[in-house]
């Protein structure tokens, strides 16, 4: 609420956001919190000992939900290893929700679904920043997975035995530097052309926003020469 002007002080800040309701700050890594005000608040009478009580209750109350003060011998949760998170059990739920959730914008002519056994005589083209590179394929606050579990456009359509041909055209989503030469030659020699293009955490994620939603550095150069 500094940031936008809404209060000027600390204090102010933490009167104002127990006024609200708000019962929890996200404040790792701050060294000077919000809420260690709170003690001074109180003794200015700006917010009362009930106030603090009917805002902490919820907190505590969740927390025992959730088993955090039990013994860990009765949290099923903490005799679970990555042998049954990434088991093939799960792995396989994983592929079920990213297979259903892809939104098709538009399918001129029928072009999807490409078809493993039509793909055997054809040559593709797999181009793009996010095209074979596994690290820029997470968002923000993503897990680290195996990297054996991690399969990229290219590594995927490779397996299905199809001729693929490959270049990034930029190494990074930021696309400050484009091989447009390659990028040329690739997609000229290809019957089905697949661009990967996108923002990445390099670019956008918490703390970095954007003026504007356009394509990062060379990307819609990238695209407008791909087609």
């Amino acid at each position: 609420m500094l940031g936008h002007h809404y209060t000027h002080t600390f204090l102010e800040t933490a009167v104002a956001s127990v006024n609200a309701g708000c019962n929890l700050e996200l404040s790792y890594g701050v060294r000077n919190n919000v809420f260690m005000h709170i003690p001074q608040a109180l003794a200015m009478g700006n917010i009362t000992l009930q106030m603090l009580r009917d805002r902490v209750r919820p907190l505590f109350y969740t927390r025992m939900r959730l088993g955090e003060f039990d013994p860990p011998a009765m949290n099923p949760y903490s005799s679970l290893d990555l042998s049954v998170v990434q088991s093939p059990e799960h792995r396989n739920l994983s592929l079920e929700a990213a297979v259903k959730s892809f939104v098709l914008l538009k399918n001129v002519r029928g072009t999807l679904p490409l078809r493993a056994q039509d793909l055997s005589g054809q040559h593709l083209a797999v181009v793009g920043p996010f095209a074979d590179n596994p690290w820029v394929l997470f968002g923000d606050y993503a897990p680290v997975p195996e990297p054996r579990y991690i399969y990229t456009p290219r590594k995927g359509l490779e397996m299905l035995g199809a001729n693929v041909s490959f270049t990034a055209g930029c190494s990074k989503p930021r696309c400050h530097r484009y091989s447009r030469a390659e990028l040329v030659r690739v997609v000229g020699a290809a019957d089905v052309v697949l661009i990967c293009l996108g923002t990445g955490i390099d670019v956008e994620t918490e703390a970095k926003d954007r003026s504007d939603l356009s394509l990062p550095g060379h990307q819609l150069e990238l695209l407008q020469d791909a087609v």
